[in-house]
């Protein structure tokens, strides 16, 4: 039993060589991850509206998820890891990182802090 190797949770695993990840970054969803992903959301809407109460009006939905709505986690050994800079990045559905071959999207804008309280007069001319 000490022979084995621990085992891992599904999915936190370098996706080059399967050792324990140091580092994860985000990319878009494959067309095929995206189709099977609503495919599966479609599914879900399909068996709560069978199941839905016909006495009350149907249970209501918004649009599909968008594919700019949704990513994939990639882990990463230290041998594979790619920059702390480029892992902050969300980068393409095509990304073979490590080594990293795509252009990421560019970081979000940061939100703008609230407006600091104007001091009251009294203490402007004092």
């Amino acid at each position: 039993m000490a022979d084995q190797p621990p085992i891992q949770a599904y999915g936190l695993a370098c996706i080059r060589c399967g050792a324990a990840p140091v580092v994860h970054w985000t990319r878009r969803l494959t067309d095929d991850e995206f189709a099977a992903f609503t495919a599966l959301e479609q599914a879900r809407r399909d068996l709560e509206t069978a199941l839905a109460d016909p006495q009350k009006p149907p249970p209501g939905f918004g649009p599909l998820p968008a594919e700019s709505d949704n990513v994939r986690t990639i882990y990463a050994c230290i041998d594979h890891a790619i920059s702390l800079e480029a892992a902050a990045l969300v980068h393409q559905k095509t990304c073979t990182a490590p080594p990293c071959n795509c252009a990421p999207e560019p970081a979000p804008e940061p939100e703008p802090g609230p407006m600091p309280t104007p001091l009251p007069d009294s203490w402007i001319n004092a």
